[in-house]
């Protein structure tokens, strides 16, 4: 799948050079500006993922996340709810959880608040969309994080 994205955009930047080279140079210079700029943040997060798996035992994990039942759901979806972190560190560590026994559908509610509700970046988010929008956004995606761990629940 990966290498099939890679190519197609090889093929979309050979066509956007040909059409316009300078326009194309500056596009990707602009990337590599972006994609620098995320370095430091995605290692901050790996590294943050990396230390707490070291630091929590096991034990204490497979039991957060052994949670059954609405009330596991929510207490494993507050704690996602507290930490705000992308996909692409996301998913490896529910890949972690997941190997070290941690219940699917408890991960599931987990890392939907993971991605999907930020009380971290609240802040910023009321800042740009205000107050009754961030909380009705935050309040739907925290159920439906819950809704979505019991269903994983019923359907595994």
């Amino acid at each position: 799948m990966s290498t099939t994205l890679f190519i197609i955009a090889a093929a979309a930047l050979l066509l956007s050079w040909g059409a316009d080279r300078q326009r194309t140079a500056a596009a990707v210079r602009l990337a590599g500006r972006s994609l620098l700029g995320l370095v430091p943040a995605i290692l901050g997060m790996v590294s943050l993922v990396g230390l707490v798996l070291a630091l929590i035992p096991p034990h204490v994990l497979q039991k957060l996340f052994a949670a059954h039942g609405i009330g596991g759901f929510v207490l494993v979806s507050l704690v996602g709810s507290l930490v705000s972190m992308p996909g692409p560190v996301a998913f490896p560590l529910a890949g972690s959880l997941l190997r070290l026994g941690a219940n699917p559908a408890a991960l599931a509610a987990f890392i939907t608040t993971l991605t999907m509700v930020g009380t971290v970046t609240a802040p910023l988010e009321v800042s740009y969309f205000g107050r009754r929008f961030t909380l009705l956004r935050q309040l739907l995606s925290f159920a439906s994080a819950v809704l979505i761990g019991l269903l994983m629940g019923v359907f595994l």
